[in-house]
């Protein structure tokens, strides 16, 4: 469980620093919407370490944000690869908080 949290922390501090990273700088709203979105996945994902269930917040919240990163390049106009890295990491942290989010215990 906690690994998973681990894991969706740092795609949402990847997120956070992507703009400079992938090199998107000059549009200000791309940098604002990712700073802003990868800095709470990545707050939420370190909240919700030893929690699981449908009732936990903080991992609705970080579900919900990859759920954005999957959105993202659709809204903004970005270049083919970074388009494929924002779907993919955006994917993966929705299926790291759909799984603790299913999960029965803590593992």
């Amino acid at each position: 469980m906690n690994t998973r949290n681990v894991l969706a922390a740092l795609i949402g501090l990847f997120f956070v620093f992507a703009p400079w990273l992938l090199g998107f700088t000059d549009e200000a709203g791309l940098v604002r919407t990712s700073v802003f979105l990868g800095a709470v996945q990545f707050i939420t994902s370190i909240l919700a370490f030893g929690k699981y269930g449908w009732n936990t917040w903080q991992n609705w919240i970080s579900f919900i944000s990859g759920v954005a990163f999957i959105i993202f390049p659709f809204a903004f106009t970005l270049g083919w690869g970074i388009t494929v890295i924002y779907i993919f990491l955006g994917f993966a942290t929705v299926l790291l908080n759909f799984y603790n989010m299913n999960a029965e215990k803590a593992s």
